[in-house]
């Protein structure tokens, strides 16, 4: 984990404010960490194991094999997130038209993007931030669909239908059913992720 020395001390009730944000996350750039700004909060979370990027390759091979049109870029590229556009996230995945985020810098508006995946760590964060925070800040800024592969049970769940800050549709199915991916053309067949579970 990235520590940041000469950091003046905030009072617990002040948010970090996005462009305070943006300055340590250039200046703390590292491999071994990520950070994302939620809700006002600067989360960190550790650079993802082999398992979680074998998974997010396996993703990549069904989206392109079925619509070669979009990329599902697993880059680290930045997305404007959060209610108004005040949030700072690094979704695992982000699908898109070819070339969507050209020209975009860093931190991309997430207008045009289809879908975006995360896949769960093992850190004590998870649930906090990928099950319920990001989740909500997806919703927030209309991305159509929100994949998570949750490692914990061995699981997919497809959030769709953004609609007042949250997904009104959520599909949880075990490793090994035939998810459909609303609105983008693609079904995927998730006994592939069984050779990853627990």
């Amino acid at each position: 984990m990235t520590v940041i020395e000469h950091a003046s001390p905030r009072p617990p009730t002040e948010k970090l404010s996005v462009e305070q944000f943006e300055v340590i996350a250039r200046a703390a750039a590292r491999e071994d960490v990520t950070l994302e700004y939620l809700n006002g909060q600067m989360e960190t979370r550790p650079v993802p194991d082999s398992d979680h990027n074998a998974i997010l390759m396996w993703l990549m091979r069904q989206f392109m094999t079925q619509r070669p049109d979009l990329d599902l870029n697993v880059t680290g590229q930045g997305l404007k997130v959060d209610s108004y556009r005040k949030g700072r996230a690094r979704p695992d995945g982000i699908l898109a038209p070819v070339d969507h985020f050209a020209g975009q810098g860093e931190w991309a508006d997430p207008t045009g993007v289809l879908a975006v995946v995360e896949v769960t760590s093992w850190d004590s964060d998870t649930n906090a931030r990928d099950r319920v925070g990001k989740a909500r800040a997806y919703a927030a800024c209309d991305v159509g669909v929100y994949l998570l592969v949750d490692r914990d049970d061995d699981s997919v769940t497809v959030h769709s239908e953004p609609g007042g800050g949250r997904y009104r549709n959520i599909a949880k199915l075990g490793y090994g059913h035939t998810v459909e991916i609303p609105g983008v053309g693609v079904t995927l067949n998730t006994d592939g992720l069984k050779r990853y579970g627990r």
